[in-house]
């Protein structure tokens, strides 16, 4: 009895999550609702609530899966040999991570959410990049006098101020040259 009760438990967060995922599909991050979610999977309200704590628990699960399979990708990938290699590894991230406003605006509250111990899906996320980074910089193809996470802490930071800037001043300068730009000053390298 428990197994079965497991299982629909387990099957009904797969169908939010599928429905969540075509909805916003079709209208975006911005435009899902809990209340379309819960009709459209045919589920009371409570028991969307039982599975996620609010609609933004949903979207950062949601954007941390979309993370997640960028980050598989990064890992498949040799350490950049340069800061246009490096760029290039990283747009589609980037492209997840400003996807839509919404997104940003979630991605800056959470990047580095804790709560009662267990990271958020987005913060664990930041954490994988930060270790695949770390990896490419233990290489030693960038700089070699700054320590390797400390490099890293300024690629993070450089990634958000990118997105922060896109979102805030969009036609000024595209996010991949001011990103290129700041990477190659922070990380002493050749253009």
């Amino acid at each position: 009895m428990a197994k079965s009760v497991q299982q629909r438990t387990l099957q009904t967060r797969a169908r939010l999550l599928v429905v969540a995922t075509e909805v916003i599909g079709e209208a975006g991050y911005a435009a899902l609702r809990v209340e379309d979610v819960v009709a459209r999977a045919g589920v009371a309200k409570g028991t969307f609530f039982a599975h996620f704590r609010d609609k933004d628990t949903l979207l950062e699960t949601l954007v941390g899966a979309r993370l997640d399979t960028c980050l598989d990708a990064l890992e498949a990938l040799p350490p950049p040999r340069d800061v246009a290699g490096l760029v290039e590894a990283l747009m589609p991230l980037i492209a997840v991570l400003g996807s839509e406003r919404h997104v940003v605006d979630l991605v800056f509250r959470r990047f580095g959410a804790v709560t009662d111990g267990d990271a958020s899906p987005i913060a664990k996320a930041f954490s994988r990049l930060e270790r695949i980074v770390g990896a490419w910089l233990y290489m030693r193809v960038f700089r070699k006098d700054v320590a390797i996470d400390i490099q890293v802490e300024g690629i993070i930071g450089l990634i958000l101020q990118a997105l922060a800037l896109d979102f805030a001043r969009p036609a000024q300068r595209p996010l991949r040259d001011r990103l290129s730009d700041n990477l190659r000053a922070w990380l002493n390298a050749a253009a």
